[in-house]
């Protein structure tokens, strides 16, 4: 009978044994899947940014062609507006007459404004503003 006595607390102290085992070894199982749904909706989110950051580039883009050209369809109005009313004006003195038209190399019938010649910020030849006097 005593055999029957150390089998039954032999069994008790088993399962007390692998009961608190489990809990310590399940609490960092329970860590890891934490981490990992975290780790998930990270990257949940961060993939919802993106698409939310190509949405709005991909809407600004359109926004900015769309004033464009509206800016241009604004010059060319008032291009022919300034012929139209002002006939007699001179060249010089008609505010849009530095403004050309010439058409875009692609496919569409947009046309781009270009100025005659492009503003120089910068002299041909030596101004001798650093030049030492050599007067004395």
């Amino acid at each position: 009978m005593t055999w029957e006595y150390a089998l039954i607390v032999g069994l008790v102290v088993g399962l007390i044994i692998g009961a608190v085992a489990m809990r310590f070894g399940n609490r960092k199982l329970r860590q890891q899947s934490a981490l990992q749904q975290e780790l998930n909706k990270n990257k949940e989110e961060l993939e919802a940014y993106r698409q939310e950051l190509v949405s709005h580039f991909s809407h600004s883009a359109e926004l900015l062609e769309k004033m464009a050209q509206d800016y241009r369809q604004f010059q060319k109005h008032m291009i022919k507006s300034s012929t139209t009313l002002l006939p007699d004006m001179a060249t010089s003195d008609n505010p849009f007459s530095y403004i050309n038209y010439k058409p875009v190399s692609s496919d569409s019938d947009t046309e781009q404004l270009t100025a005659d010649a492009p503003p120089r910020d910068y002299s041909e030849g030596a101004s001798g503003l650093f030049r030492p006097d050599r007067r004395s």
